[in-house]
């Protein structure tokens, strides 16, 4: 296992929070308490729980506010009645949405005027730019939020916990979908609300600045620091995964939705009550077996984090992976659209219970993506939890990326690689332009960014992978001894067009990923940093380049009708 990872100074580059100590899935102390109303904030609590400090910040804070189709010699078959149906449903809501004039252009602004909006990201870190693949296709990455927020009489009534109401809301649902550059797969990312990690410097929109954390801050905090574009922020400073757009919905936003949609089927291997003798708790009561969740019955399943497992935020991230999976099962089944007044429904209820980034504030934009999204087949849907180990001492309980395994997932997300292993339609990288120059002319200069927060930079890495480079005939390869200032990810920059091939060079004699070489204008001929996931000798870590989704991420496959949640003995009835 390598070393852990600290902040980051290169541009495009992020953070990659220190490991602070080991142990078992399954060790869990209760991070928040209710008050017998309801569920506490973001989750449930078992009796006897305490509030940490810092937990939640105090509510005085701010917010953040006609025949089948014949061919020449061939007939292809008959549509089905069902997708008959479908389309012509579709096409009726068509109709009333996106009309030139009168009540249907009323109606489509209407919708639009629903949706709420802000900035994507309130960091001061220009995230990297996709690379394009042969074809001149991107991925899209889109983060979801789920906010707990207490703001009006219907959230405060399905949240609970009356000590909360008005305070700073928290992103306690965060997950990244990554499409595929050819769309030919979809890979999910949860992050557990428990993870702790660095706050990078946020700038709400009213101008209010949050300073970047000095040391650990949980992760659904970032949400109360200027708003969702500080948790994309975030994201970007642990991952390095560059952010498209982000979607955030609240209590009430959920209940809509899932009502909008119809029942959604969910598993449990045992009766489950998640409402304690002391009132604490989701409400969720089922019985064993499969049963179609809809409405609030289905935040609670959301929402339940005692009676799932283990009592971790860890088997909730599986039961929101396991709905989500269902709902779009469902939904292609067609059997859920195919009443106009159901889609109306359902357009009405995404456009108020949603918030977006500014790019992505209408329904034609909206419509646009859901497109993108309906090209994976479930098959190639995998969802998955970043890997993760406990804290410990102040912070035992919370969660730390855990080295290596959290590092590989965010990589495979970064490089395009598909987390469900099946061969990718992915063709190689687009060579440059310009090509690269003799290797016995391309001036390099390695840096050691091997330091992290815990760890000072490994002694001598620099030296050690410029004599490589030299070894490989790049006689001008030179160490700066100067800069090491840390740097998660081992990089290789260039300033400008006409040295994207030089760079591209010095990444295949080390194996370094193209992904990881960049433009910058931060330097001014080839610059190499070594990162913190190259601190031991030898070859570049991930030189043949694995693809394989590490164990510990839990990946769950989109097509998977027999997943089944785990009930807690103690938690049955």
């Amino acid at each position: 296992m390598g070393g852990p990872v600290g902040r980051s100074s290169t541009r495009g580059e992020g953070t990659r929070s220190r490991v602070r100590g080991t142990g078992q899935l399954g060790r869990d102390k209760s991070l928040y308490e209710g008050d017998g109303d309801g569920p506490p904030e973001g989750g449930e609590a078992p009796a006897g729980s305490e509030r940490p400090k810092g937990g939640r910040r105090a509510a005085k804070g701010r917010r953040g506010n006609g025949g089948p189709a014949q061919g020449r010699s061939s007939r292809r078959a008959p549509k089905s009645g069902k997708r008959r149906a479908l389309r012509w449903s579709a096409s009726v809501l068509a109709v009333l949405i996106l009309a030139t004039g009168g009540a249907g252009y009323l109606y489509y602004e209407y919708l639009n005027s629903n949706i709420k909006k802000g900035e994507l990201t309130l960091g001061d870190k220009q995230m990297a730019d996709h690379k394009a693949n042969a074809a001149g296709q991107t991925p899209l990455n889109i983060l979801l939020i789920g906010s707990d927020a207490r703001d009006s009489e219907a959230n405060q009534k399905l949240g609970g916990a009356k000590d909360t109401f008005g305070a700073p809301p928290l992103a306690d649902v965060q997950m990244l979908l990554h499409i595929s550059a050819d769309r030919s797969n979809l890979s999910v990312i949860s992050m557990p609300r428990d993870t702790m990690l660095k706050m990078p410097k946020c700038t709400a929109p009213d101008g209010e600045v949050f300073p970047a954390s000095t040391g650990d801050v949980q992760t659904n905090e970032s949400l109360g620091r200027g708003g969702p574009g500080c948790t994309v922020a975030t994201w970007y400073e642990l991952t390095g995964i560059r952010i498209d757009h982000f979607m955030m919905i609240d209590f009430a936003g959920v209940v809509s939705m899932a009502d909008a949609i119809g029942g959604v089927p969910v598993c449990v291997d045992a009766n489950i009550n998640s409402r304690g003798r002391d009132g604490k708790g989701s409400g969720l009561k089922l019985e064993k077996g499969t049963t179609s969740v809809q409405g609030e019955q289905a935040l609670q399943w959301l929402r339940t984090r005692y009676g799932f497992e283990d009592n971790t935020d860890l088997g909730r991230a599986k039961a929101q992976h396991q709905y989500m999976n269902s709902m779009v099962r469902e939904l292609r089944k067609g059997t859920k659209l195919t009443d106009p007044a159901k889609l109306t429904n359902l357009a009405e209820a995404a456009t108020k219970a949603l918030t977006v980034d500014k790019g992505l504030g209408t329904v034609k934009k909206l419509y646009d993506l859901a497109e993108e999204f309906k090209k994976v087949p479930t098959k190639r849907i995998t969802m998955s939890t970043m890997p993760n180990v406990y804290g410990t001492g102040v912070n035992d309980g919370r969660v730390y990326p855990k080295a290596g395994d959290a590092e590989q997932l965010f990589r495979m997300v970064r490089d395009d690689i598909p987390l469900d292993g099946k061969a990718s339609k992915r063709k190689k990288p687009e060579e440059p332009k310009d090509p690269s120059a003799p290797v016995g002319e391309i001036a390099v200069a390695v840096r050691n960014g091997t330091a992290t927060d815990a760890l000072g930079p490994a002694s001598g890495r620099a030296g050690d992978v410029a004599e490589q480079l030299k070894n490989a005939g790049f006689g001008k390869t030179t160490v700066d001894p100067d800069n090491v200032t840390g740097a998660a990810r081992t990089a290789i920059l260039y300033p400008s067009a006409d040295l994207e091939g030089d760079a591209q060079a010095v990444a295949k004699a080390l194996g370094v990923p193209l992904s990881q070489v960049k433009k910058s204008t931060d330097v001014s001929g080839i610059s190499l940093a070594v990162g913190a996931d190259w601190r031991e000798d030898g070859a570049y870590p991930v030189s043949k380049g694995k693809e394989k989704t590490p164990e510990s991420a839990g990946a769950l496959n989109g097509d998977d009708e027999n997943a089944c949640m785990k009930v807690n003995p103690n938690y049955t009835w």
